[in-house]
């Protein structure tokens, strides 16, 4: 590290930390925070000519204690008359945000956007955010170690950033802090950071977050993460050469969904992904044997994170290689046929008042009598096409923080809220991109700190089969009635 000084017009910053080992780009973004002058309108006085985002450090060879010369405009909001219009440019910045409809955008500080995408895609959970904002007064448990402490900080701080700002956002201190817990974020190639996969990012911070997000309410301190995005499994583990059988249970964070040459719609790899093979030692033959693993859903989360098994380790290169195969996936899935008969029981009753409520909302006869559908991405009445995850149903989700579970039915039938995608032909390289529903039901793609609004339909379109934007992960919020 070392500490410069930046003059800027008639301001002077006196203490600017450089850290060498990063891209002056990431030290731009720095200045951006400070003056709100934008990177590429930055010229930065160094010896040999203006800073380039790219640049060695070394060879620019900056010292510590030296001032620097920067020159460029900040972004301005022009004041309104007192009468007349209101444009939205003359807004305070946080009114700008709720008119904008959107969050902002996160600068990529070096092949960042595995990490941006993931934060896009967490950050339009509310139930999470107001669990964050929490952490305040909840404070860090005796048994929390400090740098899971301090990502939990920052993931709050930056969550709370994208709130409030129209212009995008320079995630330094969340980046530097999760490089931190976890290393493998930091790893380098020719002095730049590599790409890295957006799925371990996402499992390590929700990993993270589960250990220092515990409700006040619980005695047993409840692990709301878990409550959040956690699936109960129940699983059947038998040998047929043996005879012999045991059950376990786990919980996970993400279903997988295997691709094959026979897989074609996100239904069938998830189904695929509940059977799976295993070596391992019989006791009553002696020896290893083939154990087959059955595995049932006997608890579901309020948000399902689905994962696309698209890359694995191609053994001739020494390098993950990418499934490019299309898989479809619909903008609302029912998993009833995935969970157990147990789990099955309990989910009739919401499944039918939440048919006979969206028949009514259709002006449909509605029945008791109904028969619970089990098909791949069941509409439970034709009503549903219109229905989403900010329909009434949903409303009865609280945005002001995670409801305890008497308040609320799940009916196993969720709606699409966000897609991770990646481009490209390797985990890698390429790039990822967040692709997520608003509150207002519009769409938004987040490419790093670019923000586009999209339509619907092109949502369904990131499934694979070519080199465009294809779906990684996908995260679906729960369609709930009201007990």
């Amino acid at each position: 590290m070392v500490t410069v000084s930046v003059k800027w017009q008639k301001e002077v910053y006196p203490a600017v930390e450089i850290d060498t080992s990063q891209p002056p780009y990431v030290f731009k973004c720095q200045l951006y925070d400070l003056t709100g002058v934008p990177p590429e309108r930055q010229k930065i006085m160094v010896k040999g000519g203006l800073l380039k985002d790219d640049a060695d450090w070394s060879r620019v060879g900056v010292k510590e204690g030296q001032r620097l010369m920067m020159m460029g405009t900040a972004d301005e909001i022009v004041k309104a008359p007192e009468k007349g219009p209101i444009f939205v440019e003359d807004m305070p910045e946080e009114e700008q945000v709720v008119n904008v409809g959107h969050s902002a955008g996160l600068f990529n500080l070096g092949n960042t956007c595995y990490m941006n995408s993931t934060v896009q895609c967490l950050h339009s959970v509310p139930e999470l955010k107001s669990s964050l904002t929490e952490y305040n007064q909840l404070g860090k448990s005796n048994d929390l170690d400090h740098s899971s402490h301090l990502l939990t900080v920052a993931t709050r701080d930056l969550f709370n950033d994208l709130d409030k700002n129209v212009k995008p956002v320079a995630p330094m201190q969340f980046w530097m802090v999760l490089r931190k817990k976890y290393p493998q974020f930091g790893q380098q190639s020719n002095g730049a950071f590599m790409q890295q996969d957006a799925e371990e990012c996402w499992t390590q911070l929700l990993y993270t977050l589960s250990q220092s997000l515990k409700s006040p309410n619980s005695s047993e301190g409840q692990d709301i993460v878990k409550t959040l995005f956690g699936i109960d499994f129940d699983n059947r583990i038998h040998c047929a050469e043996s005879g012999e059988e045991s059950t376990e249970t786990e919980t996970v964070y993400s279903l997988k969904c295997h691709i094959s040459q026979e897989v074609n719609h996100l239904h069938e790899g998830l189904k695929r992904g509940l059977k799976s093979e295993l070596e391992k030692a019989s006791p009553s033959l002696g020896r290893s044997a083939v154990y087959v693993k059955d595995s049932r859903i006997n608890g579901l989360p309020r948000y399902l994170t689905i994962q696309f098994v698209r890359f694995f380790w191609k053994r001739e290169s020494n390098q993950k290689a990418k499934i490019l195969r299309k898989v479809d996936y619909p903008l609302s899935l029912d998993v009833y046929d995935l969970c157990s008969d147990n789990l099955r029981k309990k989910l009739e009753g919401p499944r039918q008042v939440l048919r006979d409520a969206e028949g009514k909302k259709a002006g449909l006869k509605t029945s008791a009598k109904t028969p619970v559908t089990t098909d791949n991405d069941t509409k439970m009445t034709d009503a549903e096409e219109s229905s989403s995850g900010s329909g009434e149903a949903s409303k009865s989700t609280s945005q002001e923080g995670v409801l305890p579970e008497k308040e609320h039915q799940l009916t196993g039938i969720y709606d699409l809220v966000a897609v991770l995608t990646h481009k490209g032909r390797s985990a890698d390289s390429g790039h990822y991109v967040a692709w997520v529903k608003q509150e207002n039901g519009k769409w938004v793609q987040f490419d790093d700190d670019n923000p586009i609004p999209q339509r619907e339909e092109d949502i369904t379109k990131l499934s694979g089969g070519g080199d465009w934007h294809m779906a990684y992960i996908c995260m679906y919020k729960a369609r709930v009635v009201p007990m």
